[in-house]
């Protein structure tokens, strides 16, 4: 098999991202990557000692994407607070199998840190210090994650909501899920946003 002179961080993360892409997480091993770059699996360990320094190759690639300038200082704090949240939502959101990789992997993300940096200075300004904005900051965080994982993996438009609408041993939750047909995902995003900087505008704190 030829194999090329080099490779870069960046050629050998983009060709883990299109595998994950494609095969998902469980689809991401040494031998797929190899053989996407055009090489042997033991040529791969050349360039990276082990899966988790791929992987973090792919988390740095995909949260590149991440703007983590401060938004216009003259609009609201909750509004600044959502535009960085939606930006992070953007670049994770693009490549859904690479989210558990940034559960584990983003203390070593640079950009992802810069994001919260970015993101934790906004809150201060609001006004949530201590423990307040540690909760804040893991909330909003949480919120991302776990709804770009829920779209993905069991979004509204989904069957399991289909299922749920026709079980009339539960006609609370038939109702809900018969409701829920006709919010789109980002009306969902939005409307779950929206209700958590809410709680953050009327917590009186301790």
């Amino acid at each position: 098999m030829p194999r090329p002179r080099s490779l870069t961080p960046t050629t050998l993360a983009t060709a883990a991202l299109v595998v994950l892409d494609r095969d998902g997480l469980a689809g991401l091993t040494m031998r797929a990557v190899a053989k996407e770059v055009g090489m042997s699996t033991m040529g791969l360990y050349r360039y990276v000692t082990d899966r988790a320094e791929l992987e973090r190759l792919v988390v740095d690639l995909v949260l590149s994407q991440v703007d983590t300038a401060p938004p216009d200082p003259a609009a609201p704090w909750t509004g600044r607070v959502a535009a960085m949240v939606r930006r992070l939502r953007g670049a994770a959101g693009a490549h859904p199998s690479v989210i558990p990789l940034i559960v584990v992997h983003r203390h070593r993300s640079e950009r992802l840190l810069g994001w919260s940096e970015t993101l934790v200075g906004i809150l201060k300004e609001a006004g949530l210090d201590g423990p307040r904005r540690v909760v804040a900051l893991r909330c909003l965080l949480a919120y991302v994650i776990g709804a770009l994982q829920l779209d993905h993996l069991g979004p509204l438009a989904g069957p399991g909501t289909s299922v749920i609408a026709d079980l009339p041993e539960f006609p609370l939750m038939a109702e809900t899920a018969r409701e829920a047909r006709g919010v789109d995902a980002e009306a969902e995003f939005d409307g779950g946003l929206a209700a958590i900087l809410r709680g953050m505008e009327c917590d009186p704190g301790p």
